[in-house]
């Protein structure tokens, strides 16, 4: 056989036949996640939500809402954050190209598509797609909810601490700085002055009261967990202990207590699964102790009839203080001793066990693998508006291991993937509709399949 020799100039041929052009691969995981979506209708349903926004017959008809959710739930599945990366992705791709229904002669949307369509649909839309993926899995018979566990974390803003302004007066970091040397009498030549009287000033503090992004006035200055100081917003996490799905994916002012948010959260988790016809209440909630206060506790107690009072397994936190009952209502101190004495048995240390697994595993998957943690876009609807999709795509990924036991696609990677999945590849989805593969074989495959997933990521 002769060396094959790259042509460096090709003239491009006038006409190609159809024969002639290569098929597009097929990728297993995407197949059948066509199939799960087509099986509950997800195309038929999401046109119905966004027919309300477009116009009757007037001009050309724009990109399906199909399409648009599948983008965004590829830049999970992909780990892309930036909507620029997902529709190169998509463009790049020829079996990414088959799962958004796209011929090989065809071009996919554009990212400016992607933000016109974001921008027309309202948050409600997001939203009812994320409870559209509840309902999937109740229909699968996958979702508990009886106990969930409820945590938070910081997503980084798409703005700078260099784009701060001071909210009464609309100075920059930089003029703040040199009013503040010349009271001081300190004479101010250079950046570099400029730096060194900050660095050696006493009080240094920028609060969120009296700052605030130009670029983004919805995100907050906040510490995050590396010790580096950004501005942010607060993502909320309400997951089913059982079956480890997100019933809630809230997104919150960075700088708004946990024990603030606890039960906007429950009651969002609670509003949700009614949305999905899921017509079962949450009866315990799991927490660290940072979520602890005598408000959240009667809060959670007293959340209604509809919930039917919660109750909570949150530690206490260390205090050198004696409680005094005499100038709180009343209810709090019984709350307060109910709460204390779950956290003492054994149970609540399961519980708590498991809440730290599952719910940073959930985390881990949307922010580090999933390409939430910074966001591209700016304010907070547009971040809510996102992250829900996000959060849909997790639990779709999740209903596509219990089903199958893959996923994610770059789990197929491993050669025992290969090994089971195709097994399943044949398998009618009407037959899945109502059961979980679950002999001691195939629970030995996904412990498995789960190890190589862990070790991929």
């Amino acid at each position: 056989m002769s060396l094959g020799r790259r042509k460096r100039e090709r003239q491009g041929e006038l006409w190609v036949a159809s024969g002639d052009l290569p098929s597009i691969p097929r990728h297993v995981f995407y197949d059948k996640l066509n199939e799960l979506l087509a099986d509950s209708d997800f195309d038929d349903f999401v046109e119905e939500l966004g027919e309300p926004f477009y116009a009757d017959n007037v001009g050309r008809p724009g990109i399906p809402l199909g399409v648009y959710f599948r983008m965004l739930f590829i830049g999970y599945f992909e780990g892309i954050d930036s909507q620029r990366g997902i529709a190169w992705r998509c463009d790049d791709s020829s079996s990414l190209r088959r799962f958004l229904g796209y011929e090989i002669n065809e071009k996919t949307p554009e990212h400016s598509s992607l933000s016109r369509i974001r921008q027309r649909l309202p948050d409600e839309v997001h939203h009812a797609v994320f409870t559209f993926v509840l309902q999937m899995a109740e229909e699968h018979r996958l979702l508990a909810n009886k106990t969930v566990a409820v945590d938070s974390t910081y997503l980084e803003a798409n703005a700078e601490m260099k784009s701060i302004i001071r909210t009464e007066s609309g100075e920059d970091y930089k003029e703040y700085l040199r009013r503040l040397a010349e009271e001081a009498g300190v004479e101010i030549e250079n950046d570099n002055d400029l730096r060194k009287f900050d660095k050696n000033r006493k009080d240094k503090k920028i609060p969120n009261c009296e700052w605030e992004s130009k670029s983004d006035p919805d995100s907050r200055i906040m510490k995050m967990k590396d010790g580096t100081t950004h501005l942010a917003y607060k993502a909320e996490h309400t997951v089913d202990l059982e079956s480890e799905f997100i019933l809630a994916a809230s997104i919150y002012h960075a700088d708004e207590a946990d024990t603030q948010t606890l039960t906007d959260s429950l009651t969002s988790a609670q509003e949700n699964l009614e949305e999905a016809d899921v017509y079962r209440d949450i009866e315990e909630v799991v927490a660290d102790k940072g979520y602890h206060a005598n408000e959240t506790l009667f809060a959670c107690r007293e959340l209604g009839s509809r919930l039917n009072g919660v109750r909570t397994y949150i530690p206490e936190p260390d205090s050198k203080y004696e409680r005094v009952w005499t100038d709180k209502p009343p209810g709090y101190e019984e709350a307060y001793r109910g709460n204390r004495r779950r956290i003492k048995g054994d149970r609540s240390k399961r519980l708590q066990k498991k809440r730290s697994e599952l719910i940073e595993r959930s985390f881990a998957h949307m922010c580090e693998t999933g390409g939430a943690r910074r966001t591209w876009l700016r304010g907070i609807e547009d971040v809510k508006k996102r992250y829900s999709i996000v959060a849909a795509g997790r639990n779709l990924g999740l209903m596509m291991r219990k089903l199958f036991g893959v996923g994610k696609p770059r789990c197929l990677q491993g050669g025992l993937g290969f090994m089971y999945f195709p097994q399943l590849a044949n398998t009618p989805m009407y037959g899945l509709r109502s059961r979980v593969v679950s002999s001691p074989a195939a629970e030995y495959i996904n412990y498995r399949l789960a190890s190589r997933c862990t070790q991929a990521m």
